[in-house]
Order: C-alpha cells, then sequence, then structure tokens
C-alpha cells in the first residue's frame, strides 16, 4: 500500500498531511514567506506552486470543494478494494490450502505491479493528446479490477465447474476430483490477485494523473489532500465492512458463500460507484498532436532513471536508503496482521479457530489501525508546527537584509518585555522531522518485538492499533521531507544568491571570546547551497523523476522480505506444513510474528540511519535563526 503522496505547492512541507484540510490560518499567515520560498529553482513542481490561485493556466478553472470530493472519492473505492487483498488475502489463501511458505512469493505481485504498471500507463497516457487519456485507462483498470475481485470470491465454484467440465473424477465425494478443485481453485485465486494487482496499480495511477491534468497549479496540495483524506476513508469503511457481520444483513446476507465472497461484492459495488462519480464529473483537456516520437524507449526510460539515481543530492538519497529498510518492517505487517490474529486466537484457545470469525477479529484490528493512524496524523504534525517568525520574510534578499530585520525584531520584543516587566521570550523551536521520523521506526520496532509476550487476541489488537501511530507518520514525515528538498534543489540554471561571510561582529555589538563564541549557529554559505558533492556535476532534475526513484526505493525491499518471509515461514512452521494429519490454518503456527520481529529489526537499522538525514533546508534556516536571536537577545542593549 503506497502512502498518499503530498504535493509540494504548500510552502511549509510540514504541514502536508492528508487529514485534516490545510490550516485556512496557515494559508493567509503565510502569503509573504511563501512568496519569498516559492521562487524556482529548476524543479518542475516548485515551478507550478509559485503561481498564485488567480493565474491558473488557462483552460483550467478553480476546482470547488465539491470538485474536489468528486475528483478523489474514487480513490476510496480503489482503497476499499485494495482492503480486500490486505485484510482478507492471506487468511483466504491460507483456507484454500496454499502453504505459508508460497503465500509470501505470492504478495510480490505488489511490488512487480508497481514497478511496471504505474510507470507505464503513465507514460502511455502521457503520450496520448486524447482528452479520455486518462478516464480510459481508469475505466479499463476499473473493469479489470471487477473481474478479478469476481473471479475471487468465486474461485471454488469456477474451479468446480472447470474440473467437472473436463470431467476429472467420479463425484463430489471422489478425492481425486476434490484435489484438483483445490488445485485450480488456488491457481485461479493466485492470477486474479496478480491481476487485482496491476489493475489496482493501474487506477491509483491514473487516478493522480487526472489529478494533475484538471487541478489548477494553486489547487494541487489541497487536491493531493483530499486524495489522501479519501484513502484513509477508504482503509476505515473497507476495514469497518471486513469486520462487519455481513450474513446478517438483509440484501447482502442474499449473495450466499462466506465472508469473503460478501466483503468482495460489496467493495465492488463502491468501487464502481465511485468511478463512475469521478469519470462523469471530470474530464481532461485535448492537447495538441506532439510533432516528436512518441514511441517509448525503455532502455532510454532505464537510462533516465540510473543517471537520475547515480546524481540523486546526498539527502535524497539517505531518505530513500531509509525507507529502504522501513519498508521492510511495512511490507510484512500489512500483509500478514490479519493472520497474526488469527494465528494468536488459536494459541489463546488451542484450538483451530471458526475461519470467519478470526479474519473479522483480524479487520477490527486492522480497522482500529485505520482509526489511530487518522487521529495521530491529525495530532503529530503539530510537534513540527513552525513559528513563523522563524521563516523567511519577503524582504530577506539577502543575509545582510535577514540580519537586520532579525536586529531589529528582536530589539522590538525587548523593549515590548522591559515595558511588561517580562523576560525576553523567544520563539521555541519545533521537532525536526527526521526526529518525530525516528521516533516512529523506534516505535515500530519495539511494538513488533512486543509479539514475543503478545498471548491474546485483545493485546495483539492494542498492538496493531497502535502501530498506526507510526503509519501516520510514514504516509507524511518521508514525502514532507523530499517535497521541501526538491524546492531547494540547485540546478545549473539557477542564479546563486549572493554570497556573505555573515558573524554577528557588527557594530554595537561587542565580540565574544572567540573560544566561547557559537559560531557554528551562524552561516558562511548562502541559503541556497546545498548539501552535494562539489565536484559532481549539478543537473538539474523534475520532481517526478525524483519522486519516481522514491518509490522504487519503497518497492523494491518487498522483494527481499517476500523472499526472507518464505525462509522464515519454511524455518518455524516447516513441520506443522509438513504433517499430513495438520489441516490447521492457525493452530500450531507461529511464523508471522518472526516475520514482524524481522521487520521490526529492519526498522531498527532504518532509524538508526535516519540520525544521518540532515535536517532540511528551512530547519537549518529557522536554528539558525534562532541562533542569532538568542546572541541578540543576550547582547547588551545599544
Amino acid at each position: 500500500m503506497m502512502p498518499p503522496i503530498a504535493d509540494s505547492s504548500d510552502p511549509d512541507p510540514t504541514t502536508q498531511i492528508p487529514w485534516p484540510a490545510a490550516r485556512s490560518k496557515h494559508s493567509s499567515s503565510s502569503k509573504d514567506t511563501a512568496e519569498a520560498q516559492d521562487r524556482p529553482r529548476g524543479v518542475q513542481i516548485a515551478e507550478t506552486a509559485k503561481r498564485p490561485a488567480s493565474q491558473s493556466p488557462v483552460g483550467k478553472k478553480l476546482l470547488t470543494t465539491w470538485n474536489l470530493i468528486t475528483l478523489s472519492v474514487s480513490m476510496a473505492g480503489a482503497q476499499i478494494a485494495w482492503t480486500v487483498e490486505l485484510g482478507y488475502g492471506n487468511p483466504f489463501l491460507l483456507k484454500l490450502g496454499l502453504s505459508e511458505q508460497l503465500t509470501s512469493l505470492v504478495w510480490l505481485a505488489g511490488p512487480i505491479s508497481g514497478l511496471i504498471a504505474q510507470p507505464l500507463i503513465g507514460a502511455i497516457s502521457d503520450s496520448s493528446p486524447s482528452k479520455y487519456r486518462r478516464r480510459y485507462w481508469i475505466m479499463l483498470s476499473t473493469f479489470v479490477l471487477v473481474i478479478s475481485t469476481f473471479t475471487l470470491a468465486y474461485c471454488e465454484s469456477f474451479a468446480a465447474f472447470f474440473v467437472d467440465l473436463f470431467g476429472v473424477g467420479d463425484g463430489s465425494w471422489d478425492e481425486r476430483r476434490n484435489n484438483r478443485v483445490n488445485g485450480t481453485a488456488i491457481g485461479i485465486a493466485v492470477v486474479s490477485f496478480y491481476l487485482l494487482d496491476f489493475a489496482l496499480n493501474a487506477l491509483q495511477a491514473s487516478l493522480r494523473n487526472l489529478l494533475l491534468d484538471v487541478t489548477p497549479p494553486a489547487q494541487l496540495n489541497s487536491a493531493n489532500a483530499w486524495h489522501g483524506r479519501m484513502t484513509h476513508a477508504g482503509n476505515i469503511v473497507g476495514y469497518g465492512f471486513g469486520f462487519l457481520p455481513l450474513a446478517e444483513f438483509p440484501i447482502i446476507r442474499l449473495i450466499g458463500g462466506d465472508q469473503f465472497r460478501k466483503f468482495c461484492l460489496v467493495s465492488l459495488t463502491l468501487l464502481i460507484a465511485t468511478v463512475v462519480v469521478t469519470c462523469v464529473c471530470h474530464e481532461e483537456e485535448e492537447r495538441p498532436r506532439s510533432h516528436k516520437a512518441t514511441e517509448s524507449k525503455l532502455s532510454e526510460l532505464l537510462s533516465n532513471i540510473y543517471n537520475a539515481a547515480r546524481k540523486l543530492p546526498r539527502p535524497i538519497q539517505r531518505v530513500c536508503i531509509v525507507q529502504i529498510f522501513a519498508f521492510m518492517g511495512w511490507f510484512p505487517f500489512l500483509f500478514y496482521a490479519t493472520t497474526y490474529i488469527g494465528q494468536v486466537m488459536a494459541y489463546e484457545k488451542q484450538k483451530e479457530p471458526e475461519h470467519d470469525k478470526a479474519t473479522r477479529k483480524g479487520e477490527l484490528a486492522l480497522l482500529l489501525f485505520s482509526i489511530v493512524s487518522v487521529v495521530s496524523g491529525t495530532l503529530l504534525p503539530h510537534l513540527a508546527s513552525r513559528d513563523r517568525r522563524l521563516m523567511t520574510h519577503k524582504g530577506d534578499e539577502d543575509e545582510d537584509a535577514e540580519i537586520t530585520r532579525i536586529r531589529h525584531t528582536v530589539r522590538e520584543w525587548r523593549a515590548d518585555a522591559a515595558r511588561k516587566g517580562e523576560p525576553l521570550r523567544l520563539p521555541v523551536m519545533p521537532f525536526l522531522l527526521r526526529n518525530i521520523w525516528t521516533g516512529a521506526l523506534l516505535l515500530f520496532t519495539l511494538l513488533t518485538f512486543s509479539t514475543v509476550f503478545v498471548n491474546t487476541v485483545l493485546e495483539a489488537t492494542i498492538m496493531i492499533s497502535l502501530i498506526g501511530i507510526c503509519w501516520s507518520v510514514a504516509c507524511w514525515v518521508p514525502f514532507a521531507i523530499i517535497m521541501e528538498l526538491l524546492k531547494d534543489l540547485p540546478s545549473s540554471s539557477t542564479a546563486q544568491r549572493p554570497e556573505h561571510a555573515r558573524t554577528l561582529s557588527t557594530p554595537g555589538f561587542p565580540r565574544r571570546p572567540s573560544a566561547t563564541e557559537r559560531t557554528p549557529l551562524v552561516r558562511s554559505r548562502s541559503f541556497d547551497e546545498y548539501d552535494v558533492n562539489p565536484d559532481e556535476e549539478a543537473i538539474p532534475m523534475a520532481g517526478g523523476t525524483i519522486l519516481g526513484i522514491h518509490n522504487l526505493a519503497i518497492v523494491m525491499p518487498q522483494f527481499i522480505i517476500a523472499l526472507v518471509s518464505s525462509i522464515i515461514f519454511h524455518l518455524v512452521d516447516g513441520g506443522v506444513e509438513d504433517d499430513p494429519s495438520n489441516h490447521s490454518t492457525y493452530l500450531g503456527r507461529n511464523g508471522v510474528a518472526w516475520v514482524l520481529r524481522f521487520g521490526g529489526l529492519c526498522t531498527l537499522f532504518g532509524a538508526m540511519l535516519t540520525r544521518r538525514v540532515p535536517p532540511t533546508p528551512t530547519e537549518k534556516a529557522m536554528r539558525r535563526r534562532l541562533g542569532e536571536m538568542m546572541l541578540l537577545g543576550q547582547a547588551p542593549s545599544p
């Protein structure tokens, strides 16, 4: 499951969270700051972000809140369909008789489809001038998603039909025929899950592309925020329906079959309804046909990605490295949380639990996980909320102008404090984004290691729910860091701002002895200088290319963890699998707990690597300004 991607049009990326709405106060109070920060620096995202709302490109009118809702509601439908796989996929395959070792290989469908479907669909639709270039793929992906999910719901019935069609066995009492039906059902289910993953990735990519096509640059942040809200809402609705006893609902009970079949059909209904709303309410603009060759060259694409990855700015490289280890922890959790609840239930009761009941308990845990992630995603960003007094101001054309402004501001604060008879109160530095990220990864490690002591379903549910705190940070902090780094990326075509070697030895302020001088707080470099190797050739990069490389850092470790999970399942539960008399799905198995612990070990390495992620340029500037304010506040009055 891909975290919601924030947009970079907000001058303060710490506010770019999928829930709640972007703060109106922030928008109004940061006009001057945004104007100073949103200068073009060779990055496409930053260039579009600097346009005010009143200057939308021709043909792109501003969207109302209702427009934004109808544009993004399909993301909720797609996420509901995704919860079918996340919540019920692994228990369903185990119920069919697929071994734990092989289920981990089935879930390679996710990273494979992410690597292929999203860039491929994006490239094909980008090259089309048609006004249906995005909606065509949205409808086609939805059609494939409907077929694959419907096939999953009835895979056992389809398997029995085909086996009987070819006359295998004498009847339903024939063991040979039943074994063939079971094997065919597993094959149909595996193929359906692969189709579901490819279709879902294509659908999500097409919905994001549609958003970019119809949304004015000034509203990209709002549109992406609505996509994030709908993703969270889809999780809550999906896991909520998965937990409810659907067989007790008057109309749904007519479907027949087990909870999984009913949930599949309910999710399809919601998916189709949301996609129809988006496709009917929005349309792309026709593009003029390009005279350039439109054929995609795979070798050229791979070469561009390789060159971009090789010359990626070092701070973004470090974020990507952390993401590799972080998602080696997230991948097993997202796919095996429901199965883990079933195994804990079997251990607690010392007998094989009813399959539907165990899965519904897992869905409840994931529902609480989603709710906690929304609540913490609303509250945690306040830890990084930035005091506007520490931000860039409109008149700060160079460092000398900035220090003059700071000196004047601190003088006013001191005078005001003296009139009131109070001590001087300076702004407070917020939590650094990397520190919040470190804490979330350490919490994830602690919670997954706590599986050693978890013996009841209640304890397991609490553990899974608390991981929602970590997920809210995973959906927010890495993207906020990258978006801010994208804005400050240098380009060969961008003129550097005037450099001034700055110290505080200005007239009117006696210089402190050098032994106690706090020189690390002051800069001798331009604001826009970057932490890059000066020997490397500076090349301008598109934000989309960098986000694509970041997506690779999320996807690639899933291949590793899938293979490692298969090995762990073989080592831990291999004896249970080899016992012909044991037909249980959960009883006597403990492999998922060990896979979760391995994921926690990976996130521990990720937490250590976050310490190598530098503070963002804005955080560095804020810390420097605060240091200067502290020195000025301690200096004697002139």
